[in-house]
């Protein structure tokens, strides 16, 4: 069983309005219906609550940041539309305990938002500033 060689936690927004309610189901149709792809391209969802959906298995290569998969993890949190970081206090806590835990798992791996490889603001926020102390 090969196990992927984590480098970089990747965090992301849905882009969807402040405070409406969508899950990783919902974002698993737009990517398999709308964009053609197999799966959720994700490994992690944060709903507005702070709960954290299962996307894809960590052992499947994501699809969410272009030449960044291989190596990497792919968190969203459900929100951030019009270019504005609209985490609830729940997503804020639940983010920074679902981050502590993949450290945990991938001591080596650096944390980013997508924004650091794409020209997309997603997710709305300093990823690297907000999270370089874990």
């Amino acid at each position: 069983c090969k196990v992927r060689d984590i480098t970089k936690i990747i965090i992301h927004c849905s882009d969807t309005p402040e405070g409406v309610y969508f899950d990783a189901e919902d974002i698993r149709g737009w990517h398999v219906v709308d964009n053609g792809w197999s799966d959720l391209g994700y490994h992690y969802v944060i709903l507005l609550d702070g709960t954290i959906q299962e996307g894809r298995d960590e052992e499947t290569i994501g699809a969410h940041c272009r030449n960044q998969n291989y190596s990497s993890i792919g968190i969203c949190y459900i929100g951030g539309a019009n270019g504005v970081d609209t985490r609830t206090p729940d997503q804020i806590s639940a983010m920074y305990e679902l981050l502590q835990n993949r450290k945990l798992a991938h001591p080596k791996a650096t944390i980013h938002g997508h924004n650091e490889f794409s020209t997309k603001t997603c997710p709305n926020f300093n990823a690297n500033l907000e999270y370089n102390c874990l």
